[in-house]
């Protein structure tokens, strides 16, 4: 026979060891996800990565956006023509959204990685410096005046939504 005492200690402490979570195991990285993860620090990847897809990005809002613009002549124009319009502005912003957003998601990407890998951190600094250097590469052909306004209106920006 068992003593009672014995018996309600032995289910007491069963009970914690019910209760307390489990502690899993490190999982190691497989070499697969290592070399995906070598990849995708390059910054030239990252870079090309984040161009192609605000191209993209900028493609469809060029054509949303295309599709809103009526055009100025519009009781006097056939359904044709005015098809025809349509179809040549969705082109047209398509295009020029399309570069412009491809250059805004390589440039910020590049100096976000360059920056971050010169400063061997990863802060909000990182991220207000590529806004800056964005801003400042977007107003390149202007005038200096506006190369700085528009480098601190875009680093605050990105700021702030971080």
């Amino acid at each position: 026979m068992s003593d009672p005492a014995t018996e309600s200690n032995d289910v007491h402490s069963s009970s914690e060891e019910a209760k307390k979570p489990q502690i899993e195991p490190i999982r190691m990285p497989t070499v697969e996800e290592i070399r995906g993860q070598d990849i995708w620090n390059n910054c030239a990847v990252r870079s090309v990565v984040s161009g192609v897809m605000g191209g993209g990005l900028g493609l469809f809002m060029g054509m949303f956006l295309g599709a809103l613009d009526n055009p100025i002549m519009q009781e006097e124009m056939t359904t044709r023509q005015q098809i025809v319009y349509q179809a040549k502005q969705m082109g047209r912003r398509s295009w020029s959204s399309c570069k412009t957003f491809a250059v805004m998601g390589l440039v910020f990407s590049a100096a976000e990685c360059t920056v971050e890998k010169v400063r061997a951190k990863h802060d909000i600094t990182n991220t207000a410096v590529a806004g800056c250097v964005t801003g400042g590469a977007l107003s390149a052909r202007g005038k200096t005046s506006s190369l700085v306004e528009n480098c601190g209106s875009f680093r605050f920006q990105i700021a702030e939504r971080n």
